[in-house]
């Protein structure tokens, strides 16, 4: 058993939620997190920056004696999950869990919707997990940019936010989903402003307690599981700490904040 750190990483806050699920599905894991506030959103950057700009963080957790990585950010996933695992032969690294199969699976009207960043909506990845499993639905593949900010900012369900997510959701409602799988860790937060957008007919998926379920998978089949009752919590960001932990409390629970005592400004450069 090892009582060394998750390491989580992502292109800012939004990864959270996949943090929150972690903690709640492995509770006496100690995790360490890392936000890359500062080049925050990933999802508009080109391949190769995302690459060197995940790498640098995942460096950053070995250093601090992560025993696996999860790339809490779809847009790392899809850019590079391949090529960071030939970089960390010998380190588990969790990608995040696609929800377009389930989405299929869910369907009622065959008629599914994929919200992402604009980057992972045109990446190879994505449209291979369309052209392999949803080959019977009508699938309308969104990236969009517009929403991620917001997150960052701790803005889930104002009214200014339901009126950008309405005009980005639009085609989902012309083209009558009755699923949507979130291709963005940021999105879950959003959740709730997509089902008064959407109403209760319409499914939304997200794959954060699959990426737990899968973590503490690779750790138990690795003997990793940690044997420490009392975990611990470290935060990291690449700018702006206050601001960090201001959101994250709005954004994870009363109970979940409490663990986020503190954020510590580093720089990967």
């Amino acid at each position: 058993m090892s009582n060394q750190p998750i390491g989580i990483l992502d292109s800012g806050i939004g990864g959270l939620s996949i943090w929150k699920e972690i903690v709640t599905q492995l509770p006496d894991e100690s995790t360490i997190y890392i936000a890359d506030s500062k080049n925050c959103p990933y999802g508009t950057r080109t391949q190769e920056e995302v690459y060197g700009l995940a790498k640098l963080m995942v460096n950053f957790l070995v250093g601090k004696g992560a025993k696996i990585i999860v790339l809490a950010c779809n847009t790392v996933t899809v850019s590079c999950l391949d090529k960071l695992r030939e970089d960390f032969l010998k380190l588990p690294i969790v990608g995040t869990v696609p929800v377009v199969k389930t989405a299929t699976e869910k369907t009622f009207n065959g008629k599914i919707g994929i919200l992402s960043t604009p980057s992972t909506a045109s990446s190879a990845y994505q449209r291979h997990l369309i052209e392999q499993f949803a080959k019977n639905c009508e699938v309308i593949n969104l990236g969009t940019k517009n929403l991620v900010p917001f997150v960052e900012k701790g803005e889930t369900n104002t009214k200014k936010v339901k009126d950008v997510l309405r005009k980005e959701l639009d085609k989902f409602i012309v083209n009558k989903v009755d699923t949507i799988a979130l291709g963005c860790s940021h999105f879950p937060f959003l959740r709730k402003a997509m089902e008064t957008i959407m109403g209760k007919k319409v499914m939304i998926l997200d794959s954060t307690g699959a990426i737990a379920r899968q973590t503490k998978r690779v750790l138990a089949n690795s003997n990793k599981l940690s044997s420490q009752p009392s975990p611990l919590y470290e935060f990291y960001t690449t700018n702006g700490s206050k601001e960090f932990i201001n959101v994250a409390r709005k954004l994870v629970g009363n109970e979940m904040a409490k663990k986020i005592e503190s954020v510590e400004n580093v720089s990967l450069s």
